[in-house]
């Protein structure tokens, strides 16, 4: 399956000229062939083409279904960016193949970046999404200082993971809940105050393993982690 997407809520619309030349110029789509769509909102539109054009084709959705989410859970993964935005955007890419719902950028003491660009970085979940044939798009929201984020009222359990020698539970060993939120830090962890900060805010302190991760890396394992966990009802 090829997967499109389309912001539009009417039943005849025209697709973007980047859609468009993909669908006729690489797939070879014609005038009466059909392409399957998502809104991101965990629909499936079939539409057949109406007029083929590279540049900007039209299509008239001819069946609507309703899709269910592949994973069975909520996570949310708050998550400061990395120096090389390369990485962060791995990161955003691997994160939606693999299963997360939402994605916040934080700003940490030791942030080396502070500033992404939220329309580059959409571009990367919708492509991960259509590649990995899903149907929901992972939300992503606004940067914010991790000090006015955890002002936020969050539901479900709460984790910090950070490199620092002291009390931490594997994330591997905790209980399987289906909304779940994990805060990652940036290249130089989180610091001190900012751990204590989180663990007054009722967060509990994780390690995702013995070795020293990337921050990307980390947040990977993370999603990883939640993503078997739940499939092996852990």
């Amino acid at each position: 399956m090829q997967l499109f997407y389309t912001n539009s809520t009417e039943n005849h619309f025209t697709i973007s000229s980047e859609e468009s030349k993909h669908a006729i110029k690489v797939l070879r789509k014609k005038e009466g062939d059909f392409l399957n769509f998502t809104d991101g909102k965990g629909n499936l539109f079939i539409a057949e083409i109406l007029i083929a054009d590279s540049r900007k084709t039209k299509v008239k959705i001819v069946k609507r279904e309703k899709k269910d989410k592949q994973h069975k859970y909520y996570l949310h993964i708050a998550i400061a960016p990395t120096k090389n935005m390369d990485r962060y955007e791995w990161f955003l890419e691997k994160a939606t193949e693999i299963g997360i719902d939402e994605i916040t950028p934080i700003i940490c003491e030791y942030s080396e970046r502070k500033i992404i660009k939220p329309e580059r970085c959409n571009r990367i979940l919708l492509s991960a999404m259509k590649q990995s044939l899903k149907f929901h798009l992972p939300k992503l929201n606004e940067a914010i200082t991790l000090k006015d984020f955890l002002k936020k009222d969050s539901k479900g359990n709460k984790y910090i993971a950070h490199c620092e020698d002291s009390e931490r539970i594997e994330l591997k060993n905790e209980r399987t809940e289906k909304r779940t939120l994990i805060l990652i830090g940036p290249e130089g962890d989180f610091s001190p105050a900012e751990i204590e900060m989180a663990l007054k805010n009722q967060y509990k302190a994780v390690s995702l393993g013995n070795s020293r991760l990337r921050t990307e890396t980390a947040g990977i394992v993370a999603v990883h982690t939640k993503n078997i966990k739940y499939k092996l009802k852990l």
